[in-house]
């Protein structure tokens, strides 16, 4: 699917890391629904994310400038801007198939709520088999 084959229903959101060698494109709804998760990993860096398919994120600007960090069963491609720090997005080990994205890092103006879910990363697996996150990712989602 292309950017455009997404359908309606969803709007362009703008985003990138603090320095700005990041940026991308996400489609997504306007009202988005964030994932607090408390992994390791997620708590130490206050990772919240709204999931997105592969299809509707395009980074415009910064590959060069990103790095990643992995940990555990190596799944989760915490990738984050190797300048300022930031993790503007990243690749879930819920959704391999899609993208994280912190709506903190989404330029102002096209978000018009936020509803925040629990992910219980403390217990990964077994919140996994009983959620329906690994949909979120799928083409269909939007």
């Amino acid at each position: 699917h292309s950017m455009s084959e997404i359908q309606s229903g969803t709007t362009t959101h703008l985003g990138g890391c603090h320095c700005g060698a990041v940026r991308f494109e996400v489609k997504a709804p306007e009202d988005i629904i964030v994932w607090d998760c408390n992994c390791s990993v997620c708590t130490k860096k206050g990772n919240r994310h709204f999931i997105v398919p592969a299809s509707a994120f395009n980074l415009l600007q910064g590959q060069d400038s990103l790095t990643t960090y992995t940990f555990g069963t190596h799944q989760a491609k915490h990738t984050f801007c190797k300048v300022c720090g930031v993790q503007s997005f990243y690749t879930p080990r819920s959704n391999p198939d899609g993208f994280g994205i912190a709506p903190h890092c989404l330029d102002a103006g096209t978000v018009k709520s936020v509803t925040v879910k629990v992910y219980d990363g403390q217990n990964w697996e077994q919140f996994f088999d009983k959620s329906d996150i690994s949909a979120l990712s799928k083409a269909d989602a939007l």
